[in-house]
């Protein structure tokens, strides 16, 4: 199984009073989320699966990632919001059939802590996304905590030049 990790694009700063869940991307955000989602298909051609978190910035990032793939639309997981279960979205990828490959779209520093956990599984995290940054690990086998190798990890400028190609 291969499993693409994808950090939400520059979202609005929160107005006042506004909830964190319904800050929407920027005008740029959604631009460069185009061309960063036009990298990832260059590298990785085909998604079975796209999870997002079902906070608003992550959900346009979602949508706007799913529009370059055919036949794929965004299923909201829970377990990827801000303080979600690595646990849950370890068990979301291992009802998964093989091999497959799937993405999913949340936030920092979660996305961070469940990578460095399904690389290696530490209590503290190595990898950190920045918006609209990726990488794809993947799985020899079934999916488990500590058994994931990084094929690659990029930043939103790398994925940009890539969709450019």
């Amino acid at each position: 199984m291969d499993l693409l990790v994808i950090r939400h694009g520059l979202a609005a700063q929160p107005e006042p009073g506004q909830d964190d869940e319904a800050r929407p991307l920027t005008g740029k955000g959604k631009r460069t989320m185009k061309r960063v989602a036009r990298g990832l298909v260059t590298l990785v051609p085909e998604i079975d699966a796209l999870a997002t978190s079902p906070l608003r910035r992550a959900v346009q990032t979602a949508k706007v990632v799913a529009s370059e793939y055919e036949d794929t639309s965004p299923e909201e997981l829970q377990a990827l919001e801000p303080a979600g279960s690595r646990e849950e979205v370890l068990a979301w990828l291992q009802q998964r059939s093989d091999p497959e490959t799937v993405a999913i779209v949340g936030h920092e520093p979660h996305l961070g802590l469940l990578t460095s956990w399904l690389l290696a599984s530490p209590l503290n995290h190595f990898m950190a996304f920045k918006k609209g940054g990726a990488c794809l690990i993947t799985w020899p086998d079934h999916p488990t905590a500590g058994t994931a190798w990084l094929k690659w990890a990029l930043n939103p400028v790398q994925l940009e030049k890539l969709g450019q190609v």
